[in-house]
Formats: structure tokens, sequence, C-alpha cells
């Protein structure tokens, strides 16, 4: 039968389903990878060109607003009731008069300064903070290139128109008009509406105006300067953004950034939906891939499976396992292949077998032969000497001695082959007591020759013996099993005595023969219930052991040499008490080959 290590492993189906499982996993996982890192290239390069779009838009609506406060600067400076005030030269009266132009220009912030460039007026649209604002423009009033104004976490745009008193060219410089308007939330919102985007200003490196929350703005904050330059990716309170930056500080006094934010939860959500829709298209496809592999094992596995099973059946010994005639080209090549070397197998196995038989029976013969013709020849020459009409009765007496044990060893060795001949048929079982058994074959032991210097002696037998046996061939096979034991105590140098035993259980009785001959010899002890088998003995066929094993296997049980040395050779002959239906199938004479 194969062993574990040969018929374990995984099935050719599972295999199979394992592979295209895997092979479906990896192109998932790869497919994946690869549409998530185009699908976020992609983004970033839309993200990055949109917020490219929020920062031309806000220069765009820059230069448009500029370009308004320098047509309204323009308007009001044309105002006579303007250039009248500014003639006045009075500043208390100027700080008065401008409020009036201020509400007129509808700006966030206005303020006028003579021609020396001192501001003498300033209105706004923050609260108690014009004297801070007059400061703030004083400082950046004339220098090159400003148009931010920083004042109080406040950023204003700012253009600035002289007051000319006739004509630009050729009039009097009376002082200058200055129109401005606050950078807040709502014109961020105005930037970044078209793209979608939030916008914050960063006014030496604090938060002027911004769209985004308290919280994100902190964040924000805490990233460093060179992180925010364009294009770069953010995590500002566990949200990710796509950061694109503009320095605007060379037109104002104060470091001024403007930074343009383009949220990637519509990215995020849209790769989450991409991974779903690939991932249930990879579980579908493993499914599908399941299915078709269950199908292909009909056509594949399936013969495959049935040939490992005929295989496994013939070494079993089923020789008439129906082989699978489907499937591939290959499943059927094997098949055929396997069909033949079963019949050549089963063809020299057939040789074999009758080569063994012979083998066997010349065996026998070479064992049976010396015996034999040792008693015939004993037979013979005791014969002659009878014939001689001289010889004395006394003389005459013991030639018949010698003669009738000739002609019972003859029996005896006749009976052990016809007895070993018929193990195996069917057994005439009843319930019997062991124990009578074993009286009877120690009372035909102690007739025997080989025991005439033997003490038997029972040493325990339990109370129920009884058993459902043949008990003329337990009987026979307790005889071989005591014989054996005479025989082998007769060689002792001691004491020469053969003990036994009955024990029982609920199920099975036990024979346990000791004796106290020199013990077993190794050479023999692992094929010693073989047939033929007497080394170290100077007589028998080598028989007697082969039938006690066989008669007990019959009986469901066993005979076992539980231990040998000098001195004590134990053998142990089981039997159960009930028959199990089966008998053991031990070999008739013709079947020696399998032993």
């Amino acid at each position: 039968m194969p062993s574990d290590k040969h018929t374990s492993g995984i099935r050719t189906r599972l295999l199979l389903q394992i592979s295209v499982a895997c092979i479906v996993a990896a192109t998932l996982l790869l497919s994946m990878l690869v549409v998530r890192g185009r699908l976020r290239e992609h983004a970033r390069e839309t993200l990055q060109t949109d917020l490219q779009h929020s920062i031309q838009t806000f220069q765009d609506l820059q230069a448009r607003q500029r370009t308004a406060l320098q047509r309204e600067n323009t308007l009001l400076a044309a105002l006579p009731t303007l250039r009248a005030l500014m003639i006045a030269r009075d500043t208390t009266t100027i700080s008065d008069g401008a409020r009036d132009f201020w509400r007129l220009s509808g700006n966030d912030l206005f303020a006028l300064a003579d021609q020396d460039g001192r501001v003498l007026a300033t209105y706004s649209t923050v609260q108690n903070a014009n004297e801070e604002l007059s400061a703030a423009l004083q400082k950046v009033l004339f220098a090159p290139g400003k148009h931010y104004l920083t004042s109080g976490g406040n950023l204003f745009e700012f253009a600035v128109t002289p007051i000319y008193f006739g004509a630009k060219e050729s009039g009097t410089l009376l002082g200058y008009v200055i129109g401005g308007y606050r950078i807040d939330h709502e014109l961020l919102q105005e930037v970044g509406r078209g793209a979608g985007a939030e916008a914050i200003f960063l006014v030496d490196h604090r938060v002027a105006a911004s769209t985004l929350p308290d919280v994100q703005q902190n964040a924000l904050l805490s990233v460093e300067a060179s992180q925010r330059t364009a294009p770069v990716l953010l995590q500002l309170n566990g949200q990710r953004y796509l950061a694109a930056s503009s320095d605007l500080s060379s037109r104002a006094d104060v470091p001024v950034h403007l930074v343009v934010l383009k949220s990637l939860v519509a990215v995020d959500r849209a790769e989450a939906e991409i991974r779903s829709v690939i991932l249930f298209a990879g579980l579908l496809s493993i499914g599908v891939g399941c299915v078709l592999m269950l199908l292909l094992a009909r056509s594949v596995t399936a013969p495959l499976e049935r040939l490992a099973s005929a295989v496994q059946a013939f070494a079993e010994g089923n020789r008439d396992y129906v082989l699978p005639s489907g499937g591939p080209k290959e499943v059927r090549f094997l098949s055929a292949t396997l069909a033949e070397m079963r019949e050549e197998i089963q063809r020299k196995n057939s040789a074999l077998l009758e080569s063994e038989r012979l083998a066997t029976i010349g065996r026998m013969a070479n064992s049976v032969s010396h015996d034999l013709r040792h008693y015939l020849a004993a037979i013979y020459a005791n014969s002659e000497f009878l014939a001689s009409p001289t010889m004395p009765p006394e003389e005459r007496a013991e030639l018949f001695e010698e003669i009738r044990l000739a002609v019972n060893g003859t029996t005896d060795m006749l009976d052990a082959l016809l007895l070993f001949g018929n193990t195996g048929s069917s057994l005439r079982r009843s319930p019997s007591p062991v124990a009578a058994v074993v009286e009877r074959s120690m009372l035909l032991v102690r007739s025997h020759p080989d025991a005439e210097r033997v003490t038997f002696k029972m040493v325990e037998v339990t109370a129920d013996t009884f058993a459902d046996i043949d008990a003329r061939q337990v009987e026979r096979a307790i005889y071989n099993l005591l014989l054996n034991a005479s025989q082998a105590a007769s060689e002792a140098d001691g004491v020469r005595e053969v003990a036994i035993s009955i024990t029982g259980s609920q199920d099975a009785i036990a024979v346990t023969v000791r004796d106290s001959g020199p013990g077993v010899p190794d050479g023999i002890r692992h094929s010693l219930f073989d047939p033929f088998v007497s080394k170290g003995k100077q007589k028998g066929t080598g028989l007697g052991l082969t039938l006690a094993h066989s008669v007990a296997q019959e009986h469901d049980g066993s005979v076992e040499l539980v231990s040998s040395r000098p001195g004590e050779t134990i053998f142990r002959l089981t039997l159960q008490r009930h028959s199990q239906g089966v008998a053991s199938q031990t070999p008739h004479i013709d079947d020696l080959v399998i032993l």
C-alpha cells in the first residue's frame, strides 16, 4: 500500500483553482496600482492647471481693480470741489471734507496727501484703524512698485493719483488722492470660484484673508514656508490638498504670499470608486475562473483523479478497478499504458507465483525427505533384524519399539503436513473450554518421546476459559507450542520444565507457554513463523509454529514470541472469545509464495 509521503500533497483541481485565483489576484493588484498611479498623475496635472488658472484669475482681477481705482481716482482728482479742498491746505478742513469724497468713491480705503506726500486724511471700512493706516500708508506711498498696504492684520491694494490745478502738463500739483480695496474673504472666493479652490493670503507669515476654516489655517501655518511652494501636497487636519503659491512680496513692504489650495477629496473619492469597481471585477473574475476550473476538472482533473485511484486500487490488490477511458489525449495515453502495465505485472506475478510454488514444494520435499528417510531406514533395518530366527525376545521387543517410534514419527509428520494444507478452510466453531483443550494437548505431548525428561506444570488458570473455537485445530496449535517447548527444555543443562498459564479478559483468552531451554537463535527470530524454519533443531518439519500462527489468525488472534533468553523462552497464543464474522485468510500450501 502506498505510504503517506507518496499519497500526500495537493490535488490538481485545487492547484488549478489556486493558480487561477493567484493570477487574477495578481492582475487585480497590478491593475489597481497602475490605475491609481495614472489617476493620481492625471488628477495632479489637472489640479495644477486649475490652481495656475486661479492664480492667474487673481492677477487679472487685481489688474482690473487697479485700473478701476486709477479711473476713480482720476475722476475724483478732476472734481473742482476736491481741488478747492486741497487748495485750502488746512489739515482739519481737508480731513473733514475727505469723508464725503470717501463715501462718494465707495472704496474700502480713501486718503488724501499734500504735494509733499504727507498724508492728511485717511478713511477705511476698518473701524478705529485710520491712524494706523495713515502711518502705514506714509511708508509705502511713494515706494516704487508697491501696491499693497498692510495694517493691523489687514491687507489693502491701493492706487495713487496726483491732483493738479489746471492741466497736468502745465498745472500746479495740489496733492494726491489714494484709493484702495481690502483683500478679504469675498475677494478670495471670487479667485477660487472658477476652479473650486481655497485661497489664503499670508502677510508676514500670518493669515490676512482666507477661505479655509480656522483649524486648517493653523495647520497651514505650521508647514514650513519652503514646503508651500507650488506644486506640493499638503496634509491639513487630516485632509489632503494640492497647493500653489504666488509671491507678492515685491509689491508690499512685508512678505506677502497668495496660496491657492485644491482639495483632493473628490480625487480620493473617485479613486475609491474605481478601486471598488476593479475589486468587484477581480472578485467576479475569480468566481468565474473557479467555475471554469470546475468545468475543466470534469474533462482533465477528474480523469486524473480516477487514474490515481486506479493506481492506488491496483497497489492494494484490486485488479478489476475500471480505468478512465475519457479525458484529454495525455490522460487516455496514461490510462492505456497503465492497463498494459497492469496486465504485464499480473502475468509476471503469475509466473513468479508458479516459480515460488515450485520452490516451496522443493523446500518442503527437501525438509521432509531427510526425516522420512531416517524413519524408513530405521523401519527397514529393524525389519531385517526381525527376520533373524535366533534373535532373543528382549532384542526383538526393542526393535519393535524402534519400528513403532519410526511409524509414529512418520504419522506425526504426515498429520502436520495435512493440517497445514487444510488451514484456511471453514472452521467448525463451538463454545469450548480452552483449559480442557490445553489439558488434552499436554497429555498428548507427555506421551511423545521428546518429552520424557520434561516436567509440565499449570501455573495459572482463569475462572472462565470458554471461547467460540474449533477445538481440534486449537488443540493441534497448542500441541505444537508445547512440543516445541518440550524439545527446547530437553536441551537444558539444569531444570527441564515447561510452564503453562491461561489468562482471560472480556474479549480474549491467552495461553502462555514458558520453557527453560536455551532460547530462540537470533538468526530466525524475524522469520520464526515462516514454513520450514527449524534452525538449531535436530528433527521436525519446521511447521509447528507456522501452524499455530495460522490457527490463531483464523480465530482472530495471534502467536507471538514474548521474550527469549537462555533459561527462559515465552510464547503467547491469543484467541478471541467470540468470532468477528470474518476469518483471517491464512495461506494454503498452494499459496505459500506470499509468506
